[in-house]
């Protein structure tokens, strides 16, 4: 190298042999800086120089990026790289995201809406790796930058180990990525798209990338070094057990990248997840869309950040079909009872010995079946005969049990919506093909019904309260026997302490009660009711459901009309006793005019005997009587001035007086029915 070069420039004027190689690395990490990178790239063209110090150069020069980007390429491509790899696992284990999460919600909100960097425009579910990105010569975070470069060195670095056992190495950065990955809050399809490259490269397989980042400054993201050979290589090549396991390594890589994706993604403006169930919904049962309300398919066809969610997972879902992994595995972990064994965060897992030993992601698992089959439901045209659909029973039964409230009840719906959003979809594909199967025994009937029940109650989401409801209903009325369907609504109406629930209930019963006397002339007598109830105890057949005898109300009758004298008290607190109102309101409301129906409809009164239903339940003393009078105690204290309008807002006033007015009316309504009858 030119003398002249050299003077007055220590990263040349120190190169060994002037110094050893210790003390050289010394002065490189005390004078380097973004200025001097570029000698510092002309120096690393040295071979020896990069296996002798090229390792510890890699925390050095990730402070530096994007400017030092080439050194680190430069590292990769010339160090020895088993010894490089472990400082890259490191590194991404030590990665740091938490500078991001103040800024993440402003980022966001500054992004533009033709999609940030490394986004795909891709509409579908099932958009394949060509689809193009939209581009934006911004920039990511430093965290974000050093995750990216670091997966480019390890697609160089492992593409230069020659090892019998590669896995061994393999099996460690992927542990190192997900560790890095899990720790974002933001950022997430850069991140994820990353990830999908990394696989892509090193698993070898025939998809080309999406296109990269548009570079800013001098970043560039293509690197041309010539790669040296593994210093270290083995002669013998990996068997077939070992690119086995290798691929297996991948599939299971991708089932926990899919997982922490979906779960991570937020849910605005009521999109959970991938809005799948909305999706199917809106193809199963199109006169149920609001018209003029803008739909979920189209959302995905139109908004950026929707379409890149979903050319994303279309990535990974073709991404798994690439690497093989088949259907019936994800069906026999998703179905397997045993709860996925968690590994500690900061420990560092064994390598594998086998492909067996490696276990895809529970949930992870879920989400890629769920994509695979919603795929085929919403974009293929297949019979009913190919597609991969389950049954009720006992399949999505099995998958309730696996990922519905596992920690408690109590937890029921509480879950994340894009597991929620993705359970539901596999149940209403199953409803939709009226593959129902047959349940173990009633039992297993009911907590099934009770699960996706609580669904309906306790998810944020309203779309996924529509269709836990809607699964509830359809897969209620599939039962034969009308016994069970009345025990299910009785159970509720009875224990259920969600009164949205007890409403759907009363919802329930009132179908049945109808479909069941659809056929019954205006001239029914109560000796016919007389010999349908007495049926009723030889058969269950259609036409003697216990929902046509005066059994069903009967049985039902103190749940649907509970003792409210001692809730509505002359001296009750009003304002405990106010909330509770509010709170019960839809059900009151529905049980009332489910009365109301009944006193009405004279074709009803002697085949379900509502005459002895009215005298024997005494609602009136028990039920409307102090519901009346609560009413009348909550309007006066609602006039200005009383005592529960206090400091409250105009619109909230407003909105409790016409609650209390309209169970007046209600009241009213049923009364009058009442003396009619």
């Amino acid at each position: 190298m030119d003398a002249e070069m050299k003077q007055g420039n220590p990263l040349l004027e120190a190169l060994p042999p002037a110094t050893d190689y210790l003390t050289y690395l010394t002065l490189v990490e005390q004078v380097l800086t973004e200025d001097n990178l570029p000698t510092l790239h002309q120096v690393l063209q040295d071979r020896e120089l990069v296996t002798n110090i090229g390792w510890d150069l890699v925390h050095i020069l990730l402070p530096l990026l994007p400017s030092s980007e080439e050194c680190l390429q430069d590292v990769a491509a010339k160090g020895n790289p088993r010894e490089v790899i472990l400082k890259v696992t490191e590194a991404l284990r030590l990665l740091e995201f938490e500078e991001l999460e103040q800024d993440s919600d402003e980022e966001e909100e500054e992004e533009p809406k033709t999609g940030a960097s490394s986004k795909a425009a891709a509409a579908n579910i099932d958009e394949s790796s060509t689809t193009a990105a939209l581009h934006s010569d911004v920039l990511p975070p430093l965290p974000v930058l050093k995750f990216e470069v670091l997966l480019d060195l390890l697609s160089t670095l492992h593409g230069r180990v020659k090892a019998k056992y590669p896995s061994r190495f393999l099996a460690t950065s992927l542990q190192a990525v997900l560790t890095a990955y899990n720790r974002a809050t933001s950022h997430r399809d850069e991140l994820t798209l990353s990830a999908i490259k990394l696989i892509k490269t090193l698993s070898g397989t025939k998809r080309p990338h999406l296109p990269p980042r548009t570079p800013s400054g001098n970043l560039l993201r293509t690197i041309s070094n010539r790669m040296e050979p593994d210093p270290e290589a083995q002669s013998e090549s990996p068997t077939v057990d070992e690119q086995t396991l290798t691929t297996r390594l991948f599939q299971s890589f991708l089932t926990h990248i899919m997982e922490d994706y979906i779960l991570t993604i937020s849910s605005k403006d009521d999109v959970p997840g991938f809005a799948w169930s909305s999706r199917l919904m809106e193809k199963y049962e199109p006169s149920r869309i609001v018209p003029g309300k803008k739909t979920y398919a189209s959302r995905f066809a139109e908004e950026d950040t929707l379409k890149s969610r979903a050319a994303i997972v279309g990535q990974l879902v073709a991404l798994a079909q690439d690497l093989g992994l088949k259907t019936s595995e994800l069906v026999a972990t998703i179905m397997d009872p045993e709860n996925e064994k968690q590994g500690i965060p900061s420990e560092e897992d064994e390598p594998p010995n086998s492909a067996e030993d490696i276990p895809l992601s529970k949930t992870g698992a879920l989400l890629l079946y769920t994509a695979r089959t919603v795929k085929q439901e919403l974009y293929t045209n297949v019979s009913s005969e190919d597609a991969p659909f389950i049954h009720i029973f006992p399949d999505h039964s099995t998958i309730l049990q696996n990922y519905i409230g596992v920690i408690g009840q109590q937890t029921v719906g509480m879950e994340p919506e894009a597991l929620l959003d993705a359970v539901l979809a596999l149940g209403l594909i199953a409803v939709e093909k009226n593959a129902v199967g047959e349940p173990n025994d009633d039992d297993s009937f009911a907590k099934y019904l009770q699960t996706t029940s609580l669904i309906s109650a306790n998810s944020p989401s309203s779309s996924l309260r529509y269709h836990a409801h809607y699964l509830t209903s359809t897969t209620l009325r599939s039962h034969p026997s009308s016994i069970v369907r009345l025990t299910f609504i009785r159970d509720t109406l009875e224990h259920c302490p969600y009164e949205n629930l007890k409403a759907s209930a009363v919802t329930w019963l009132k179908g049945e009660t109808l479909e069941a006397n659809s056929n019954v002339p205006p001239s029914a007598s109560s000796s016919s009711s007389h010999a349908a109830h007495d049926a009723t105890h030889d058969t269950d057949s259609e036409d003697a459901s216990i929902f046509s005898t005066p059994v069903a109300l009967h049985t039902t009758a103190p749940f649907l009309f509970p003792d409210l004298t001692s809730t509505y008290t002359p001296t009750m607190d009003l304002s405990e006793a106010f909330i509770q109102f509010r709170q019960e309101l839809g059900f009151y409301l529905a049980a009332l005019n489910f009365y109301y129906l009944l006193l009405t409809a004279k074709p009803l009164h002697d085949v379900l005997d509502i005459r002895a239903l009215r005298r024997e339940s005494q609602l009136e003393g028990h039920y409307l009587t102090p519901l009346n009078e609560a009413v009348g105690r909550f309007k006066e204290a609602l006039e200005e001035g009383g005592e529960l309008v206090g400091n409250e807002g105009k619109e909230w006033v407003g909105q409790a007086r016409g609650e209390v007015k309209l169970l007046e009316h209600v009241i009213g309504r049923v009364e009058m029915a009442g003396k009619a009858l």
